[in-house]
């Protein structure tokens, strides 16, 4: 056993599974629950231990890591059949990193403090691979007391730990933005892509000149190798953006704030979903395009 903390980690998806691990080489004792058997069981034969509810893991940990896509799960996580607050004892921590909006994380750390547990606002950003190496940007917000409690474990998530402010919910007012920029950049690639195939230049030679130049962009980069090899496996799918852009939208809504740009990027992440594509990775909002044509991954493979 490790003279660290145990520490807790709820939902081992493409981001979950990585900080599980990086806490796991920095010799941290983790707890963690799934509802998919198969990927806890993975989990165990590296090294951790499984719960068998957030509440069982809640009454062996001290800090616990919430790591699931919207604050739906994050509500039952801690207060649905056999979730984690009624089990935490009094000056427990919770990390929350879901993408939520603002006001939910305002009023979960005030319902979370009724019972004497501290919240960290703790949204993240970097994808699989950065989770997986331990080298995440995480954007938090919390008192001083959330902060003492988490010791060296945001250390072991994170390369880049940016401390935004004492208030909780100025860490997900960042990551808010960073959804903006991102779910644009996206979108913005899908239809610069789809114009230039269309205008009759190879996609590779696209990629090739624009990663070269001044259009280019991480998420142009990242995204549309997927466009290339006609793979859609998600990592980070149409349907999250629909969420995220969602709630850009909202929380700009309610400052009566004018968001033109996510506004459009929104609809066309919502065109992709409601065309069938909402599970695919969200490079697919290309498909969206009409008269262009695509490799599939299938003919590539072949």
């Amino acid at each position: 056993m490790s003279d660290k903390q145990r520490v807790g980690v709820v939902g081992l998806g493409a981001m979950g599974l990585g900080v599980a691990q990086s806490l796991l080489r920095k010799g941290f004792d983790v707890l963690a629950y799934d509802v998919r058997q198969d990927v806890l069981d993975q989990f165990v034969l590296s090294g951790g231990v499984a719960a068998t509810s957030p509440a069982d893991m809640a009454r062996q940990c001290d800090i616990i890591i919430i790591q699931v896509v919207n604050a739906v799960q994050t509500e039952s996580v801690l207060f649905g059949d056999g979730g984690a607050a009624s089990a935490l004892a009094a000056d427990a921590l919770v990390i929350a990193c879901a993408t939520v909006s603002p006001d939910y994380i305002e009023g979960l750390e005030k319902r979370l403090r009724e019972r004497g547990i501290w919240l960290l606002d703790a949204p993240m950003s970097g994808g699989a691979a950065k989770a997986a190496s331990g080298e995440m940007t995480l954007m938090t917000a919390g008192p001083d007391e959330a902060y003492a409690r988490a010791g060296t474990v945001l250390e072991a998530m994170a390369a880049r730990i940016y401390r935004i402010g004492s208030r909780v919910g100025l860490g997900t007012k960042i990551k808010v933005v960073n959804q903006l920029l991102a779910g644009v950049h996206i979108a913005a690639a899908a239809e610069a892509m789809a114009f230039g195939i269309r205008e009759g230049v190879a996609p590779e030679m696209i990629y090739d000149v624009i990663t070269h130049s001044a259009g280019n962009s991480w998420m142009f980069e990242n995204r549309v190798p997927h466009i290339l090899s006609g793979d859609y496996t998600p990592l980070s799918a149409v349907d999250i953006f629909v969420k995220d852009l969602g709630l850009v939208l909202d929380t700009g809504r309610l400052s009566c704030f004018p968001l033109p740009l996510a506004a459009t990027a929104h609809q066309m992440f919502l065109n992709a979903s409601a065309a069938g594509h909402g599970r695919e990775d969200d490079s697919a909002v290309i498909k969206i395009f009409p008269a262009i044509s695509l490799p599939e991954a299938a003919e590539r493979r072949g």
